[in-house]
């Protein structure tokens, strides 16, 4: 007597969930990346000019232009800062930087030395409003609403 043959799709379904599962892990982790690259110890003041202001997950992109010294041509550097709905909590908008603010910058430096930072602080000039990189260990404290 033989046996019944195996129904093949059902026998790869759950190898095939557990592979698609894994997958969206590992891209999740590889996505989200830590701050490690700045170097925390060193603060950068820069004068810049809005070029862009990417209000998108998994954080939010500042793009200026900074002026070198001796009348060099402007460089375009990449401040990172938290995700919308962390800077959202601490009173951000979208709006809360239009393309061509001026700009006096705190953040981070990259380890590299290229040009980019962690964003730390922004005073914009026209106006003198401050904003500030929220304090995520504060909005994780139980009991915050």
């Amino acid at each position: 007597m033989t046996p019944p043959p195996l129904n093949h799709k059902s026998s790869k379904t759950p190898l095939f969930a557990a592979i698609i599962g894994w997958l969206l892990c590992v891209t999740s982790a590889v996505a989200h990346h830590s701050f490690a690259m700045f170097d925390n110890s060193n603060v950068v003041s820069l004068k810049a000019t809005v070029k862009e202001f990417q209000w998108t997950n998994p954080h939010v992109i500042l793009w200026v232009y900074v002026q070198p010294k001796d009348n060099e041509p402007a460089e375009l550097w990449s401040i990172e800062l938290t995700s919308p709905g962390n800077l959202t909590r601490s009173g951000w908008s979208r709006k809360s930087l239009r393309v061509g603010d001026k700009l006096e910058l705190l953040i981070n430096p990259l380890r590299d030395g290229s040009r980019g930072g962690s964003f730390k602080q922004a005073t914009v000039v026209e106006t003198g409003q401050v904003l500030v990189q929220p304090n995520l260990s504060a909005q994780e404290k139980p009991g915050l609403q």
